[in-house]
C-alpha cells in the first residue's frame, strides 16, 4: 500500500515510524515531514520515506499531490487541516483518508460545540458557559469565585487555555482573549469552565462511525516547568499507562463517556471516523471531560505506538472503511515515557537553527526512539526549527525503568538553550503532588 501522512511534528514522526513497520506499506510520503521522518524506511522493501514540501494547511496542494500519486490511505495528523475540511475534499475525489470530516472535527475546532454536545447527551463535564462579550463572561466567572479555566473557542495550537484561581486572573484572561485578541479569531468566543481538582488523564479511542476501540491511559504534562508551573504548552512529556484508573474504572469511563458520545453522534448525524481524544479529569465525583480533541495527541502518540502490537496500518484503514468491529487492539505489557526537549523560550518566542548533537548516541540506546518534531536538515547537520524539538521516548517493563531510559537518552542530546521537564511521570511514581487542577 502507498501511504501519505500529513504533518511535521513528533506525532507524525511516530505515525510514520509505526506505519513503515507494516508489511503492507510499500511507499510512504509525509507532507511536509521533518529531518527525523526523512530518515525512516519501509520495513517491507527498504524504501525511504519521502518528505514532500507541502504545508499541512495547503489543502489544494495536498489534494493535487494525492490525485496525482493516488495513495491507498492518507493519515491526517494535525488539527488545523481537519478543521479546514481536508477529509471532505479528499473523499470528494474518491481518496481514502483517516480523520474526521469538517463537521466531525468540530469536537476540537469549537469548544462551544463540544461543551453543548456533552450537555445534550449527558456526558459528565464541568459546569460551563460560552460567551462573546466581556461583561457577561466576567459575571459567570464571578459565579465560580474566579476559579475557572478560560478557553478560546477555536484552535490555538494547544495553548488557548488560561487557568485562573481568582477574579483578578479571570478578568485578565478574559481581557487577553476577548479584547486583546491574543489568539486571534480562535478567541472570538470563550468557554469558561469551573476549575476541577483531581488527576488529569488523556483517553484515546479509535472510531469508524459505529465502533470505538479504547486505548490504555496516558498522562500529559502541559505546563512548561517542573511541578506543573509556568504557561501551558502543546505538551512537555507523557507516559503510559497511567496508574490512576483500574481496568474496571476504565471500562466505567467508556460507559459514561465514549458510549453516550457514540449514541450522540448517531442521533445528530455525525459520521466520526478517526481518533477521539478526550482530556479527562478524575474528580471525587467521578470522571469529567474537560475537552475533546479530534486527532492523535502529541506527545501521547509517542508513548502509545511503541506499546501497540496490532498493525497500525490495518487499524487506521479499518477506521476509514468502517470495518473496525472486525479488529481488536493488542498492547505490549510495557510502560513508555516521552520527554519533550524544547527550544529556549518556548512556548513564547524562540530561536531556530541551533545545531543538535548526540542524536545517534541517544538513538542507539536499547528500547529508545527519538521522535523529531521541530527539526530540519542543514547541510550535514540537523538543527532546531520549532518550539518543541524532540520527543525522547523509551520503554521498559516498569514505569521507573522507562523513565530512567528516557532521561538517559535526553542526557546525550545537546543544543543551545535546550529545555525540558525533569519530572515526567513523577506523579505516577509518587514523587509529585497527585492532585493538580487543570
Amino acid at each position: 500500500m502507498k501511504l501519505l501522512v500529513i504533518g511535521s511534528g513528533g506525532r507524525e514522526h511516530a505515525l510514520v515510524w509505526k506505519l513503515a513497520q507494516s508489511p503492507h506499506a510499500t511507499r510512504l510520503w509525509c507532507a511536509p515531514g521533518n529531518a527525523g521522518i526523512a530518515g525512516e524506511r519501509c520495513a517491507r522493501n527498504g524504501a525511504a520515506v519521502e518528505c514532500v514540501p507541502l504545508g499541512a494547511q495547503d489543502v489544494p496542494g495536498l489534494l493535487a499531490f494525492a490525485r496525482e500519486q493516488r495513495p491507498d490511505l492518507t493519515v491526517v495528523g494535525p488539527d488545523n487541516p481537519l478543521a479546514m475540511g481536508i477529509v471532505d475534499r479528499f473523499m470528494e475525489h474518491g481518496l481514502r483518508v483517516f480523520g474526521p470530516t469538517r463537521q466531525a472535527a468540530q469536537f476540537e475546532s469549537s469548544k462551544a460545540f463540544a461543551q453543548g454536545f456533552m450537555e445534550r447527551h449527558g456526558i459528565p463535564t464541568a459546569r460551563a458557559g460560552t460567551f462573546r462579550e466581556l461583561a457577561p463572561a466576567s459575571r459567570f466567572a464571578a459565579s465560580l469565585g474566579g476559579r475557572c479555566a478560560v478557553k478560546a473557542d477555536g484552535l490555538a495550537l494547544g495553548k488557548g487555555v488560561i487557568l485562573c484561581r481568582d477574579m483578578a486572573q479571570a478578568d485578565a484572561a478574559l481581557e487577553e482573549i476577548l479584547v486583546k485578541k491574543a489568539f486571534g479569531a480562535a478567541g472570538a468566543a470563550v468557554v469558561i469552565q469551573e476549575l476541577l481538582a483531581g488527576v488529569e488523564l488523556s483517553l484515546h479511542a479509535l472510531c469508524d462511525g459505529r465502533t470505538a476501540r479504547l486505548f490504555p491511559t496516558s498522562q500529559d504534562h502541559k505546563a512548561a516547568l517542573d511541578g506543573d508551573r509556568g504557561p501551558n504548552t502543546g505538551g512537555m512529556g507523557t507516559y503510559s499507562p497511567a496508574p490512576f484508573l483500574t481496568e474496571t474504572e476504565l471500562a466505567a469511563a467508556r460507559e459514561q463517556i465514549i458510549d453516550p458520545w457514540l449514541r450522540g453522534c448517531a442521533a445528530e448525524g455525525i459520521d466520526y471516523r478517526g481518533v477521539l481524544y478526550p482530556g479527562l479529569m478524575l474528580t471525587r465525583d467521578g470522571p469529567r471531560v474537560l475537552e475533546f480533541n479530534a486527532r492523535f495527541g502529541d506527545p501521547e502518540t509517542q508513548v502509545y505506538l511503541p506499546r501497540l502490537e496490532t498493525d497500525l496500518l490495518e487499524v487506521l484503514d479499518a477506521c476509514a472503511r468502517g470495518s473496525l468491529a472486525a479488529l481488536a487492539l493488542s498492547w505490549r505489557p510495557v510502560s513508555a515515557v516521552c520527554v519533550v526537549m524544547a527550544s529556549a523560550g518556548y512556548p513564547g518566542p524562540y530561536a531556530k537553527g541551533q545545531p543538535i548533537s548526540g542524536l545517534d548516541a541517544a538513538g542507539a540506546l536499547p528500547d529508545t526512539k527519538v521522535f523529531h518534531a521541530g527539526t530540519v536538515r542543514s547541510g550535514d547537520r540537523i538543527c532546531t526549527s520549532g518550539g518543541r524539538v524532540l520527543g525522547v521516548t523509551a520503554w521498559g517493563v516498569s514505569l521507573e525503568e522507562a523513565r530512567d531510559k528516557a532521561y538517559a537518552a535526553v542526557e546525550k542530546i545537546k543544543f543551545d538553550g535546550a529545555q525540558y521537564r525533569r519530572d515526567i511521570a513523577a506523579k505516577a511514581l509518587g514523587l509529585g503532588k497527585p492532585d493538580t487542577p487543570a
